[in-house]
């Protein structure tokens, strides 16, 4: 059995008869937590399982701008984390077709409604940063999350990940190592220092 069926299994053992299942995937920028839950969604029943993507909860630049944030966007301070709140309640409350918004990275903008979840899906795929930041007013997510996952993944391959992203996304070379220096490598740091324990750890060595 692959890993990643084998975490499906496990998450399917641990709903047992709950009609729905929160499960938290949580790690580091760049950690891989958009693939693996983009993987678990597949192998889990078809239409049982949707993805909330905290990165939707993203404020604007403008709003960025206007509170002095826009050179840390990314670091927990820069999410509408009370809207997130609610959404997490509201998915655990069952509610049908519930609108959740998805962040656009090729334009760095958050889509409203931009995706649905029906009131029968049981397997919600929560993925994010800090979910399992041990801060206030982070930690009230905890008692949202049936099970948490962690992506444990070496700072110099999160580096090498990040630049290539950035690049990508047409960065100059100096200009994404600028970013990942004074932003996305603080966030990494406060992410591994500050979490509480996962239900289940994945360790990655390479990309």
């Amino acid at each position: 059995m692959s890993e990643i069926a084998t975490i499906a299994a496990t998450i399917f053992k641990r709903a047992g008869k709950a009609k729905r299942f929160v499960v938290a995937i949580a790690g580091p920028p760049a950690a891989g937590k958009s693939m693996l839950s983009a993987a678990l969604h597949d192998v889990l029943p078809e239409g049982a399982a949707e993805i909330v993507p905290m990165d939707g909860f993203h404020y604007d630049d403008v709003v960025l701008e206007k509170r002095g944030l826009r050179s840390r966007k990314g670091a927990p301070e820069t999410f509408d984390l009370a809207g997130f709140e609610v959404l997490l309640k509201r998915i655990r409350a069952g509610e049908p077709d519930i609108a959740i918004p998805v962040f656009d990275r090729s334009v760095e903008l958050s889509r409203a409604a931009a995706a649905t979840i029906g009131g029968d899906v049981r397997f919600i795929l929560v993925e994010g940063n800090y979910l399992l930041l041990d801060e206030e007013p982070w930690s009230r997510l905890a008692p949202l999350f049936d099970f948490t996952i962690f992506l444990d993944v070496p700072r110099g391959e999160l580096e090498r990940r990040l630049r290539q992203r950035w690049q990508e996304h047409g960065r100059t070379e100096d200009d994404a190592l600028a970013w990942i220096a004074s932003n996305d490598m603080p966030n990494v740091e406060r992410v591994l220092a500050r979490r509480r324990p996962a239900d289940l750890v994945l360790h990655e060595e390479t990309g």
